[in-house]
């Protein structure tokens, strides 16, 4: 162990020696090492000494481990006049460095020593502060910033900062990056903590009893402008209503703050006794529908603020709402429907909750354009082949063949004049018989012969054949606009007469015995288009459709007979769809084959002449019928001009596309709607002038140009063509 001990001190003094000659001053004596080993101070003294041997003589001393860069050079003087102890060598060691430029970043087990403009991206510690570290050593710490912004503190202290450090901020969790010498560090995080501080401005709520959060808040800021008007460097506080809680939010310094809540309760003092009077003016809802139902509010309101009255606060609250009388505390809201506005009486704090009621009740309902599609698209195909026959004779009978039921009913009346027949060739009149004759002869293709002899004996063959084809083709797009959660009912068509009954008396043909007074009694129904719809818009553009829709037309048939048939296409359902969206909700698909066929037992077997003695009908019928639904929500005036313009623009090209040429016979120009912009100018030059009718229509001629000047007088409607 002495061996040791005495081998170490050779080699200190060895290193005296050499630190000497190189030097020319004693940096160590081999007292002083032999101190150190025993843990005692040392005294270190160079001048003008390559950086190199402070490195070597540190490392020696405090038991370090180096690695030097290639740039580090230089000559280092250092003045100790104390012994110092290890850890006070390798403080200085890092003060020489940092004046030399110079680092030392810790890797590992060894130090480097760099230039100080590397030491940011060399590497350096990360810590949570610069305590327990040489005040010299290049550091990193992150510190996280509470109630200022990180990035306004960058600028501050930025100028605080080495050049060869990093100061940096990251938003994202409002926190600063720093790298620097410990030293400065903790200098920072002195600085940043007295800096941090959440101050003095809080928020403080007040909540009113009596007054109105709004009418309160008004007259605080008239109050914070005049002080500003006052004294423009003047701090005001920041007030707000919350008309919800009918509270007030004060923001600002707690002097300012203390201020202005003080004035906020003194502005909440209970009104007059027995209530005040209040008119509110309407902008969308209707008075007469909003008035019982705030009697009903406040009558539900009081008698739930009583104790044990909330059984019966919905009887109450029901009957003060039917009965349109009173609610309770002497609370009555009456319905100005001239003015659409509410005239309430009420107690101050009853008067504050209707007032808020009516600012969320009052608002402008969104409106809805709705556009149903009806497309049908029919073809029908019919052929009818038949042979009917007859014969007759007085004295041998009669035989016939007729298998086509109108034959039957024209056999009849040919029947009838026939017997006359005789009589009718001998007087020249045939008219009769020629009538009865032409009653045979259908549509398509007839061929008959026959012939009528003296005795009233005839025979006749009638041949019918016909073949038809008819297409259908039916679009109507009805359209209608209507607020949320309103009904709006669109009607276009006929009144037709059906024929519900008739009456006819007939006497014996005297005076007074009887007379004839036939009488007939007709209801008239509407036939054509019926479009209902009740829309209502949810929050997320969706809207629920209740659809009432009937299309009706006359099938066949004479109006005001018993054989008029119509046809009728309803629908009524609801459905969900969005805003925009085009939706299917019905239609037909009907395919219809009818074969009828009348023939004459056994002979109408026989092969060949079999087809004489038959008759054919067939008729094909198909129908297509889809019902399609369209909505537009409008939701401000963009929307409805766009819209208003489509439509607009699509009668006024229908217009101009008829109108080409005069009007014949009388001559003159068709009527045309004007361009849609010249009409608005139109419009607006019109209320500004205040004339008693502005122009609607123009005579068709060449296209004004775009916002013309305001007419002088307005264009001559035409006259509306009479009905009959």
């Amino acid at each position: 162990m002495n061996a040791r001990n005495t081998l170490k001190q050779t080699v200190l003094t060895l290193s005296a020696a050499l630190l000497v000659a190189a030097t020319g001053s004693a940096v160590l004596t081999q007292a002083q090492a032999q101190g150190r080993n025993r843990g005692a101070e040392v005294t270190l003294n160079l001048k003008d000494a390559e950086i190199s041997t402070l490195i070597a003589t540190v490392s020696e001393v405090t038991g370090k481990n180096f690695i030097i860069d290639p740039r580090v050079r230089g000559k280092v003087t250092v003045v100790s006049a104390s012994p110092m102890d290890a850890a006070g060598v390798y403080q200085t060691f890092l003060a020489v460095l940092q004046v030399q430029g110079f680092a030392a970043i810790p890797a590992g087990d060894a130090i480097k020593i760099v230039p100080e403009t590397n030491a940011r991206t060399d590497g350096g510690g990360l810590i949570s502060n610069g305590r327990g570290v040489p005040f010299d050593e290049i550091v990193t710490h992150v510190y996280t910033v509470q109630n200022v912004s990180a990035s306004q503190l960058v600028a501050i202290l930025r100028p605080l900062i080495s050049q060869s450090g990093h100061f940096a901020a990251y938003a994202g969790n409002n926190s600063l990056i720093i790298s620097d010498r410990a030293s400065n560090v903790m200098r920072i995080e002195r600085l940043i903590a007295q800096i941090d501080q959440s101050g003095d401005r809080e928020i403080e709520v007040v909540k009113l009893e009596n007054a109105a959060a709004t009418d309160v808040v008004r007259i605080l800021t008239t109050l914070s402008q005049a002080s500003k008007q006052a004294d423009p460097t003047a701090q005001t506080g920041v007030v707000i209503a919350d008309e919800r809680s009918n509270s007030v939010l004060i923001g600002g310094e707690k002097g300012e703050r203390s201020r202005m809540a003080e004035i906020v309760r003194r502005l909440d003092q209970p009104g007059p006794s027995g209530g005040d009077t209040q008119v509110f003016y309407l902008n969308y809802a209707s008075a007469e529908n909003l008035a019982p139902i705030l009697e009903g509010y406040a009558q539900a309101a009081s008698a739930s603020s009583r104790p044990g009255a909330s059984a019966a606060a919905g009887g109450a609250a029901s009957a003060a709402a039917s009965s349109g009388g009173g609610g309770a505390d002497g609370t009555r809201v009456i319905a100005d429907k001239d003015t659409n506005s509410l005239v309430v009486t009420a107690a101050p704090k009853a008067m504050l909750a209707i007032r808020n009621v009516i600012s969320q009740l009052d608002i402008r309902r969104r409106q809805v354009l709705v556009e149903a599609i009806i497309a049908e698209v029919s073809a029908t195909k019919a052929s009818e082949l038949g042979l009917d026959y007859a014969a007759y004779s007085p004295s041998t009978g009669a035989i016939t063949g007729i298998l086509n039921q109108s034959t039957q009913g024209a056999l009849s009346s040919l029947a009838t004049a026939a017997s006359g027949a005789t009589t009718a060739v001998a007087t020249g009149g045939t008219s009769t018989l020629v009538t009865a004759a032409a009653s045979l002869i259908g549509s398509g293709a007839t061929a008959g012969i026959g012939g009528f002899t003296s005795g009233g004996s005839f025979f006749a063959v009638l041949l019918r054949a016909l073949a038809s084809d008819g297409d259908t083709n039916i679009l109507a797009t009805p359209q209608l606009t209507t607020l949320d959660n309103e009904e709006a009912k669109l009607s276009v068509g006929q009144e037709v007469p059906f024929l519900t009954g008739s009456f006819s008396n007939t006497g014996s043909g005297g005076a007074n015995n009887g007379s004839v007074n036939p009488f007939q009694t007709i209801e008239r129904k509407e036939v054509g288009l019926k479009l209902g719809i009740t829309p209502t818009v949810n929050e997320n553009n969706g809207i629920k459709l209740k659809i009432d829709l009937e299309s009706s037309g006359i099938a066949s048939g004479g109006a005001g007979t018993a054989s008029l048939i119509t046809n009728k296409r309803t629908v009524t359902n609801s459905v969900s769809v969005e805003g925009d969206q085009i939706l299917f909700i019905g239609g037909l698909i009907d395919n219809q084959l009818t074969d009828s066929q009348s023939r004459i037992p056994l002979l109408s077997s026989i092969p060949v002449i079999g087809a004489l003695f038959k008759s054919r009908s067939v008729r094909k019928a198909k129908t297509n019928l889809m019902i399609f639904i369209h909505p537009v929500i409008l939701d401000d005036r963009k929307d409805a001009d766009y819209y208003t313009r489509k439509r607009y623009d699509g009668v006024r090209n229908a217009e101009l596309r008829a109108a080409q040429g005069a009007v014949p016979l009388i001559g003159g120009a068709r009527p045309v709607l004007a361009p849609f912009d010249n009409y608005a100018a139109d419009q607006q030059a019109a209320k500004d002038a205040n004339p008693v009718s502005p122009p609607m229509v123009q005579e068709p001629g060449p296209e004004p140009v775009p916002n013309p000047a305001p007419r002088t007088a307005p264009a001559p409607a035409p006259a509306a063509p009479s009905g009959n």
